[in-house]
């Protein structure tokens, strides 16, 4: 009984495996299913195609732009960029500005205590004061010699006497011109320190009581820039070799690139390059190379490039990681789809290729240089095949999602 038993359980799990590995294998007009396809195609309705808004190109050998790929940084134009310091020995007031901050032209950065201008005002008046008394011996002088001369035509007085008057003229008139010498020289420090004429005529007025006032400096932008550093706290004590401020108009900026030494041949002095940063990958700065350098690092092999960009809504940072592109003069012609056909699967880079009205097959191909929106295919695509253009991401996901399911 127990045999026979096993033996009908035997039957019974023979029959249960075939039943299994018939429907595995049943035709799909029995099972109701598709066969399975070629792993590497996926299939999409002409109504999935339209939702997805798919387009499809056919592949052709075109012209392409060769570039020149060199990384560097966004730098201040050294032509832009001022190190201000005090004009003289001084104590801070005030400070006027922060780090970061945006000055017009002629915008007041500091206001201090001009040690050296106080000196020279004080010099200045003394000097001043001086000059007025002197001149007014020389108009006593100039009386006198006037009235000797008249006694002399009537004889009244001796020719001795007439002139010595004549010589204490002259020696007075010298002594006004070796004084006003003396202001002129004073003056112009004191301009070199930023006072006016105006000013200088209203020194020991009303307007400042004592020199004192007139020692107050302050310090002003050259030209419209940012602030990217400033070393000065009210009471501190500034030296003329001290750097206080560093102002940069960042409307143009310079981006240094290293150049390999290879690719020395193929670039020169006003060529013209596009700047590309991570902080707007969809924008594209121009430029001009203006400057190649004449030495090379002898570590890395390459020579430094600089690119002048202008940069009027300030979006380039200094110090911001750049790529500069600089295209050749060479053009040569290659197979070349659009960069959005191009995708990557792994770490392989494909395309979809159209076989018929519903189907696409994925394809390995090898990709050259990129020219603008055209990426060059070396290997893998042949001229005249259909390939999709636009929406081959989501030919991507449905091939991926095929391959899901048919793994489950």
């Amino acid at each position: 009984m127990k045999r026979r038993n096993l033996i009908l359980g035997l039957i019974l799990l023979v029959a249960t495996v075939a039943v299994l590995i018939f429907l595995r294998h049943k035709p799909a007009s029995q099972t109701g299913h598709p066969p399975p396809l070629d792993p590497n195609v996926v299939e999409l309705s002409r109504e999935a195609q339209r939702n997805a808004k798919l387009e499809i190109a056919s592949v052709a050998e075109q012209p392409l732009e060769r570039t020149l790929v060199a990384t560097g940084v966004v730098s201040a134009d050294q032509n832009r960029e001022a190190h201000l310091r005090p004009l003289a020995r001084g104590v801070a007031e005030s400070v006027l500005v922060q780090l970061g901050d945006r000055v017009e032209a002629g915008a007041p950065l500091l206001a201090y205590d001009n040690i050296e201008l106080g000196e020279l005002v004080g010099e200045y008046l003394n000097q001043r004061a001086e000059l007025e008394r002197i001149e007014a011996q020389a108009e006593v002088a100039r009386r006198f010699a006037a009235r000797a001369a008249e006694l002399l035509k009537v004889e009244a007085i001796a020719q001795r006497e007439y002139e010595l008057r004549e010589a204490e003229l002259k020696q007075a008139t010298a002594s006004v011109e070796s004084k006003k010498a003396e202001l002129r020289r004073v003056e112009e420090k004191i301009h070199r320190m930023g006072l006016t004429d105006a000013d200088l005529e209203t020194l020991g007025g009303s307007e400042h009581g004592t020199h004192r006032t007139a020692s107050h400096n302050i310090m002003r932008a050259p030209f419209a820039g940012v602030i990217t550093k400033y070393d000065a706290a009210p009471g501190e004590v500034l030296e003329p070799d001290r750097e206080v401020f560093t102002l940069v108009d960042t409307s143009i900026v310079w981006v240094l690139a290293d150049i390999y030494e290879k690719d020395l041949g193929q670039v020169k002095v006003g060529q013209a390059a596009r700047v590309k940063v991570p902080a707007y990958p969809d924008a594209v700065f121009t430029g001009r190379i203006t400057y190649i350098g004449d030495v090379l690092d002898p570590a890395s092999r390459t020579a430094k490039l600089r690119c002048v960009v202008p940069n009027p809504d300030a979006r380039l940072k200094l110090e911001m990681f750049a790529t500069v592109e600089i295209p050749l003069p060479v053009r040569e012609s290659a197979v070349a789809v659009p960069g959005a056909a191009v995708q990557v699967m792994g770490n392989q880079q494909v395309v979809f290729v159209q076989k018929d009205a519903t189907h696409f097959e994925k394809r390995v191909v090898e990709v050259g240089e990129r020219a603008g929106e055209w990426i060059e295919i070396r290997r893998g695509l042949r001229a005249g095949e259909r390939v999709v253009t636009q929406g081959a991401f989501y030919v991507k996901s449905a091939l991926l999602k095929e391959q899901i399911s048919g793994e489950e």
